[in-house]
């Protein structure tokens, strides 16, 4: 495809068009540009992160937009690992603190895995408490791997986030990461904190027509003054602390309610029971309901869009009048817990369940993703339903269950991949695996039983060498893991003195 249709399709003039939703990451800094110089604002954009599922490819769009990026004075510069990423976009909020600088503000976001969330903890923490700028803002963009489709372990970024004390926003679809995104930068610029995107496959890999006109799309800011609670020299950590918990979520939970960002979808005018959900789970919550034949009229349903720190005054008054209230969320009970400390002190309170139901068995399971079945499986029992409809959704599972593949070929390596042979060891040795497609060798006849996180790679063997009567073992080390952070691991085993042979695994490619 051409370089001209290629930034077509990212023409911000435009108010219908097919995009995935890594195209609408995209396309979101620009549409951000142009709000600001209706505004009359001097602003720069800047886009820095690692690839990774499910936000793998964001760096190729990015490259290929490359001359419609530049021309809205949006810089996108990758990063060598997700860390020093997230320095550089802390970085952009601290531009106009010091002279020289060109721009009122410049609006960022960071883009990785749940890994580089993990990674990236601590900068997020410090940058996080200095806060953003007034006219700049930060989306810090997680992709997380719910079913651990290709991660070494699953993930839930929210709880990453919360401990940096990031407010969280999650995008439903690919309209969701336009109108989301750009809330989520005024919400950044009017709270003084960085905004957590949480992203999945389902939604950042799906591609949609969307419409969204942005002479339609409106920021209502909070009434009274704007809160003092922005980047500033000095700041010493204690005013930070105090400036952050006194004022800034605070100021997070007041645009997301006065913007309606958290929305009854369904209002069940004279509904006994409630739904509150988010993210992915609101579709599969629509189609669990669709699969039940529930009347929509008769249950309310409440999908949130700011889902840390969720507004206690949006949850009580979707709460009003209901007996009994469900939370549809993967992953841990997040939502729940918010909703019941939201609720506790109600003279006449409706029960909330979730991830367990009355009799306190697992209602909706807390590992793994969770099915538009699994959870019309759940509602059914506890939404007033046609027993048939039940009895053909718990047989449709339970043949899904009975089904046994004749035969499992797990992936191997592609011929005439250098790996097929670096992977290897001599006989009688053994080889630690780390991240990459490498790590493959483990389910392969070759010797390689263990791995480490990204960057840690044959470190393991500094804890073990002491203790065991083998002297030398391998290591695997990708060429873009060493780039990212292996090195450090080299270093190490150097300082500690340990007997180990590193492989570089040199592929020129930094994938999984």
């Amino acid at each position: 495809m051409s370089q001209t249709a290629l930034d077509d399709r990212f023409d911000v003039a435009a108010t219908r068009f097919f995009l995935t939703g890594t195209q609408a990451l995209v396309r979101l800094p620009l549409l951000q540009r142009q709000l600001d110089l209706r505004a009359g604002l001097n602003t720069g954009g800047f886009v820095s992160g690692y690839r990774g599922s499910p936000l793998g490819s964001v760096d190729l769009q990015m490259q290929a937009a490359h001359t419609t990026l530049q021309a809205a004075n949006i810089q996108f510069r990758p990063g060598l690992n997700e860390e020093l990423a997230a320095t550089s976009v802390w970085g952009t909020q601290q531009v106009t603190l010091f002279p020289g600088a060109t721009v009122e503000g410049v609006f960022a976001f960071w883009y990785g895995k749940g890994p580089g969330v993990d990674r990236s903890g601590d900068v997020f923490k410090h940058a996080n408490f200095a806060g953003s700028s007034r006219a700049g803002g930060v989306l810090l963009v997680a992709g997380d791997d719910h079913a651990c489709k290709s991660s070494t372990v699953p993930h839930q970024s929210e709880q990453a986030f919360i401990a940096a004390s990031i407010p969280v926003l999650v995008p439903a679809d690919v309209h969701d990461i336009l109108f989301l995104g750009l809330h989520g930068w005024a919400m950044s610029r009017w709270s003084g904190r960085y905004i957590g995107f949480k992203t999945v496959s389902d939604v950042v890999d799906s591609s949609a027509s969307v419409t969204f006109d942005l002479d339609r799309f409106s920021v209502i800011l909070p009434p009274g003054p704007p809160p003092d609670v922005h980047i500033r020299l000095p700041d010493p950590p204690l005013e930070q602390e105090a400036r952050l918990f006194a004022h800034g979520l605070q100021a997070a939970q007041d645009y997301a309610r006065v913007n309606r960002l958290d929305r009854v979808i369904l209002p069940g005018r004279g509904a006994q029971i409630g739904i509150v959900t988010a993210g992915k789970s609101y579709h599969d919550t629509r189609h669990a309901l669709a699969l039940l034949g529930v009347d929509e009229t008769t249950v309310r349903l409440l999908k949130l869009a700011l889902t840390w720190p969720a507004d206690p005054r949006t949850l009580r008054e979707f709460a009003a009048g209901l007996d009994e209230i469900v939370v549809v969320e993967e992953k841990a009970p997040l939502i729940e817990q918010q909703l019941r400390d939201a609720l506790y002190d109600l003279p006449q309170r409706p029960r909330v369940f979730g991830k367990h139901g009355p009799d306190g068995a697992v209602l909706l399971k807390a590992n793994g993703d969770l099915s538009s079945l699994e959870i019309a499986l759940a509602l059914g029992s506890r939404l007033p339903t046609d027993p048939a409809h039940l009895s053909a959704l718990h047989r449709r599972q339970n043949h899904g269950q009975a089904i046994v593949p004749a035969a499992e070929r797990k992936p191997f390596y592609c011929s005439g991949c250098p790996h097929n042979i670096s992977t290897k060891v001599i006989d009688g040795s053994r080889a630690l695996a780390g991240i990459g497609c490498h790590y493959m060798a483990v389910w392969m006849d070759r010797s390689t039983d263990s791995f480490s996180q990204m960057g840690g790679e044959g470190v393991a063997w500094i804890g073990q060498a002491p203790f065991t009567e083998e002297t030398h073992v391998f290591a695997n080390l990708g060429d873009g893991t060493y780039f990212h952070s292996g090195l450090l691991a080299i270093r190490a085993a150097v300082s500690a003195n340990i007997n180990i042979t590193y492989k570089i695994l040199y592929n020129d490619a930094v994938a999984m």
